[in-house]
Formats: structure tokens, C-alpha cells, sequence
């Protein structure tokens, strides 16, 4: 095992999260005062360090024995009162050291990308110094060792996402996005909250080890304990991860710098809540319902969003609606017991979904901002480099062999069709094929066909810089390659993820990805889910290449339902009538009746009562010493004549 300062790398598992949270601190104390250049270098430094020692971390784990594949550090009692006790401690095993390789490796591509993308904005330290605190905390929820350790990173990754969607605060759309993704979150928060302690009174500690050792004698199969821990803390996933029915802030985050959304959507918050049930999948594998739920909701909301993403013409909207469907893939894999199969499609699609954020903010920069698709096309001459590589993010994100989203959305495909249900496969399925027609329509309206772009952005576009390309071309290489390390016949994702998944150090019952299909099957099903995803793009290549006036035709024939996909079922109106809206207007009776009126109005009025008092009362109070001699006769009087009437 690797030494570095006699200690091996597992040891200083720590300095993984100090780097970037001493970016965070050095660009935020002192940004303003250096350039861009050493606050790029700063922040991008903070976050490569940390991956480098992600990857150490990873050959050291590897070096020992699979079902011993596990490393916790105690660091200090955080809190201590009574029976409860938090650590603040780290854990590393398999799952962890996946995550952090994620969020390091792709964060950091997404730093060097924002470098050239971010350097005209006056707020570039400030952007720096999120963006380093957001990967702070989300490597601190992937790495803790207990759930309210967890629920600092998750209300990290929240603050965070809060301040870079409205990072343009001075856009109200901006600042009302940030309020939005904030206030959405707190719904799901207040469940894993809940969860949290209803663990604690189960278990009588919060430490994952702890838990998982005990859950399987603590808790019966199938037991109403055991749905109420899963689905609370469903409920938190839902809300950070964007599913039915609280994804509505995703979309919005779209009002924050692309760097951001590339972020977000790939490597950091929507991933969270994936990450947090395969972690619980112990706790979630006694609660068979809850699996079934979480199993409806993502594939419904995976075919939800992709029928949205249809019809929407802002190129970074599109690829939120995608994000929201491909979640949903993962939370349909984790909820038919394919949990390695979850992570595996959360790690491609990090790799093509941060790729085509990237390659949707190169055409936004090479145009001067413009995001809609309909004032674009011929971009494929003018932007060669960012064409190849959105071809590839959208080939991996369509499932086409080989690239990296064939394998994972397969595999995923595949367990529901053989652990779940017919009605499970079809939703995917489905899914997947609008999948591919509107993610290609994307590409076919931005690159291909006439220029519809001004005569002034047509002669000012251009290919992006090298600090913007260069992360493009990585990760396009990293969306051809990553899905093999999920290749069917020896899958190095599953065997590595095995231990902690399927009856590992953890004690855990079977995770469910150890299920094998026949060959003949798992070959079929590969050919049919790339015979949908080929249809989806011939569909949209009649469409929108073949003969672009076809998608006008249909609109005016089948107007109602275009309508009602474009905005999008109207469900943002609907919370606003039915929760919003009521909720506005019962803050207000509140504030004007309850709190100005009567509780105000109470206090005042003992206010009012004691001032008239005093009123009164400095009347006797006039300075005059004959006053007082006259009150103090009166007085006498007064006593004198009351005793001889009582005698």
C-alpha cells in the first residue's frame, strides 16, 4: 500500500475535502483582491488536487480484499447529548470512492471550462468560490459516515445551488429560479429530516455502520417501520434528485451560468438522492412497497419529462428535461433492486450529460447568448469541434453501441423487464425513444439545416477557446469509453460495487444485481433498445432534416396536445393556483389580521393601558412641596374620618 508521509492515502481521505473547501475560503476572503487568472487557477487547483487523491484513494482500496473494502476515520464527537451521539467522521468504500471520482473528475473539468466561459463576468471570484463550496459539499455528503453528517453536505449542495442559480441576481427570472430550487428543496429536506430521526428511535444511533448491521434484525421484511424510513427519506431524494412531483425547480435552474448547470446535472445535487437510497439500499431492500414506489415514480417521471422535453425550443431546457428523465432511469434501476445498475447509469451519464451542458454553453458563447433553438441551425461549419462533440453526448445519451449510455440505459432497461414488470420496461422504453428523437431534434435545429441566425450573430460566431474545448473533448472521450467499464460479460462497475450492494461489510441482504438473465435474453433486449433508440432518430431526422416543414403541419393538426406539452402540462400554474397562490394570500390574513391586528394589537393595547396609567398618575407627580403637604392632609383626613365611621 502506497505511503505519503507515513500515512497511506485512505488516511488522508480528509485533505479530499479540505482542498476545495480552502479554495472556497481563500478565493472568497481575498478573490476581489487578485486576478482572474490566479482565482481560476486557485479554484481549479483546489478541485484537481482532490481528484488526484480521489484516484489514490481508489488504487488503495482496490489493493485490499473485496469484502474488506472499507475504511471509516472518526475525527471528533460533533454532538453528544444523552443517548444521541453524531461523529464527525468519514467513510470509504466502493460506493464513496465512485462518487467522489465523479464529482473530483468532472468537477474539475467543469472548473477549467468555466475559466474561459466565466472570464468576462465581474462576479468571477464570487463564482469560483461556489462553485468550490458546492463540490465541498457534496463530497462531504457522499463521504460521511452517518446520516446527519450526510444532511450537512445535502443542505450544502442546496445553499449552493441556491447561490449559483440566482449567481445573476441582478435578473429577477435569476433570483426567482434560486428562491424556487431553495424552496422546493426545503419539501423534500423536511422528510429526510423526519427519516432521520425516526432511524435514530429505531436504532438508537444514526451511524450508517450501525444501521445497516442492525436493520435486518431491528426491522421485518416488508414491516410499516421500514416503509415509513424509506419513503421519508424517498421523499428527500425526490425533491433534491428533481422527481414527480417536485422536479419543477430543475428546469428553472437553467437561469444560472451553464458551468453550473453542467454541475448540477451531472456530477453534484440530482445525483444526491440516487446516491442516498443506494447507500440505504439495506433499509430500502426490507421495504418492498417503497421500492415499488420509487420504482413508479422514476420510470412515469422519466417518461414525464422526455414527452416535455419534446417541445421545448431553449437548448438548455431541453437537456433539464433530459436530466430529470435520466434520474428517473436510475431511480427505476434502484427500485426493481438494480442498484449497482443505478450508479453505473449515474456515472455515464455524468460523463454526456456534463459534456452536453458544456457543448450547449460553447454554442451559447459563440453566438453572444442566444439559447434558442429555432435562431440557430448551420452551426456544424462555423463550430466543427463543438458539433463532433455534442454528436457523441447525444449518441451516448440516445444509447447508441458503443457509446457510454448504451450500456447503462440497457442494463437498465434490461432489470425492469426482468425483475420488475412489463408496465415498468414499457415506461422505460418509451422513455427512451423520445429520448432520442427530441435529444437529436436538439442537434439536427442547432447544427444542421439554414442559418436562422441574425445577420449580426452570424457574422460574429465562432468556434469557442481551447479552455472551453478542451474539457468538450475529454469528457466526449470519457462518453465513448465509460460504459465499459459496465461491458455485460465482465462488468469491473459490478464486481467492484458488489461488496457493498450485495452482502458486504455491511451485512446486507441481496442488493439484486447479482440476478443473471440468460445470454439470449440480455442480447435481445440489447437489440431492441437499440432498434428504439435508431427509430427515435430516424423519426427526428424526417423531421427536422428530411422535411423541416413537417413539425408545422403536425402543430396545427394536433394543436391541443402540442399546447399542452409545450407549457409543459401546465403543472408550474397548477402549484401556483393551488399552493402558491393560497399560500400568498393565508400569509397575508396572517400578517394583516392575526399579526398586525390581533397579536400586535394585544400587545399595544397593554402598551396603550400603561401608558394612560402613567397619564393619569403624573398628575399627582407636580413638584410643588403644598402639593404633597395638601395630599398628605387630604390623606389623613380621609383615614381619620373612615376609622370613626367604622367605630
Amino acid at each position: 500500500m502506497p505511503y505519503f508521509f507515513g500515512c497511506s492515502y485512505l488516511d488522508l481521505i480528509g485533505y479530499v475535502l479540505l482542498f476545495p473547501l480552502a479554495g472556497t475560503i481563500i478565493n472568497g476572503l481575498l478573490g476581489k483582491k487578485l486576478s482572474k487568472f490566479v482565482v481560476g487557477i486557485i479554484g481549479c487547483t483546489a478541485i484537481g488536487i482532490s481528484f488526484i487523491l480521489s484516484f489514490f484513494v481508489f488504487i488503495d482500496l482496490l489493493k485490499l480484499d473485496p469484502e474488506h473494502r472499507v475504511f471509516e476515520i472518526d475525527y471528533f464527537t460533533w454532538i453528544g447529548s444523552g443517548s444521541f451521539e453524531a461523529i464527525a467522521g468519514l467513510q470509504v468504500d466502493p460506493l464513496s470512492v465512485v462518487m467522489i471520482l465523479v464529482v473530483t473528475g468532472v468537477g474539475f473539468l467543469i472548473h477549467v471550462y468555466s475559466i474561459g466561459y466565466m472570464h468576462d463576468d465581474d462576479g468571477f471570484y464570487r463564482y469560483f468560490t461556489y462553485l468550490n463550496l458546492f463540490t465541498f459539499s457534496m463530497l462531504l455528503l457522499v463521504l460521511a459516515n452517518n446520516f446527519l453528517l450526510m444532511f450537512i453536505g445535502w443542505e450544502g449542495v442546496g445553499l449552493c445551488s441556491y447561490l449559483l442559480i440566482g449567481f445573476w441576481f441582478e435578473k429577477k427570472s435569476a433570483s426567482t429560479a434560486g428562491m424556487k430550487a431553495f424552496i422546493v428543496n426545503r419539501v423534500g429536506d423536511f422528510g429526510f429530516i423526519l427519516a432521520i430521526m425516526l432511524i435514530f428511535v429505531t436504532f438508537k444511533t444514526i451511524d450508517f455502520t450501525e444501521v445497516f448491521h442492525a436493520a435486518p434484525e431491528h426491522l421485518q421484511m416488508g414491516s410499516f417501520v421500514a416503509i415509513m424510513i424509506t419513503l421519508l427519506l424517498f421523499v428527500g431524494a425526490v425533491g433534491k434528485s428533481a422527481q414527480i412531483p417536485l422536479y419543477t425547480w430543475l428546469p428553472d435552474a437553467m437561469e444560472g451560468p451553464t458551468p453550473v448547470s453542467a454541475l448540477i446535472h451531472a456530477a453534484t445535487m440530482v445525483t444526491a438522492g440516487v446516491y442516498m437510497v443506494v447507500r440505504c439500499n439495506v433499509l430500502y431492500t426490507l421495504a418492498p412497497f417503497s421500492l415499488t414506489v420509487v420504482a413508479v415514480i422514476g420510470g412515469v417521471t422519466a417518461l414525464f419529462a422526455a414527452t416535455i422535453g419534446l417541445a421545448q425550443n431553449d437548448i438548455k431546457r431541453v437537456l433539464a428535461y433530459s436530466t430529470v428523465s435520466q434520474i428517473g432511469y436510475m431511480f427505476l434501476a434502484c427500485g426493481v433492486g438494480a442498484y449497482i445498475t443505478g450508479i453505473f447509469h449515474l456515472v455515464t451519464h455524468a460523463f454526456f450529460k456534463a459534456l452536453l451542458f458544456l457543448g450547449s454553453g460553447s454554442v451559447i458563447h459563440g453566438l453572444g447568448g442566444e439559447q434558442d433553438m429555432r435562431k440557430m441551425g448551420g452551426l456544424k461549419k462555423y463550430m466543427p469541434t463543438t458539433y463532433t462533440t455534442f454528436l457523441i453526448g447525444t449518441l451516448a445519451i440516445a444509447g447508441i453501441p458503443p457509446f457510454a449510455g448504451f450500456f447503462s440505459k440497457d442494463e437498465v432497461l434490461l432489470d425492469a423487464f426482468s425483475k420488475g414488470s412489463l408496465f415498468l420496461w414499457a415506461l422505460g422504453a418509451f422513455a427512451a425513444l423520445l429520448t432520442a428523437f427530441y435529444m437529436f431534434r436538439l442537434l439536427f435545429m442547432t447544427f444542421y439545416g439554414k442559418s436562422n441566425m441574425s445577420k449580426h450573430v452570424e457574422e460574429h460566431v465562432h468556434e469557442s477557446p481551447m479552455s472551453i474545448l478542451i474539457p468538450l473533448l475529454v469528457l466526449a472521450l470519457l462518453s465513448i469509453l465509460g460504459g465499459f467499464i459496465g461491458f455485460p460479460t465482465a462488468s469491473a462497475i459490478n464486481s467492484f460495487l458488489a461488496p457493498v450492494i450485495g452482502g458486504g461489510h455491511h451485512g446486507m441482504i441481496d442488493g439484486g444485481d447479482l440476478h443473471h438473465v440468460s445470454n439470449s435474453l440480455m442480447f435481445s433486449m440489447m437489440g431492441i433498445s437499440t432498434g428504439i433508440a435508431v427509430a427515435g432518430i430516424l423519426l427526428a431526422y424526417l423531421m427536422y432534416v428530411k422535411q423541416p416543414d413537417l413539425p408545422a403541419k403536425l402543430v396545427g393538426k394536433f394543436k391541443l396536445i402540442y399546447t399542452i406539452i409545450y407549457n409543459k402540462y401546465y403543472v408550474d400554474e397548477i402549484y401556483d393556483a393551488t399552493i402558491v397562490k393560497p399560500t400568498v394570500k393565508t400569509s397575508f390574513i396572517l400578517w394583516k389580521i392575526v399579526d398586525v391586528k390581533i397579536i400586535d394589537g394585544f400587545v399595544n393595547a397593554i402598551a396603550r393601558i400603561v401608558e394612560l396609567k402613567g397619564e393619569v398618575l403624573k398628575l399627582f407627580q407636580t413638584g410643588y412641596v403644598r402639593n404633597y403637604a395638601l395630599s398628605i392632609l387630604l390623606g389623613g383626613v380621609i383615614i381619620i374620618v373612615c376609622s370613626l365611621v367604622l367605630l
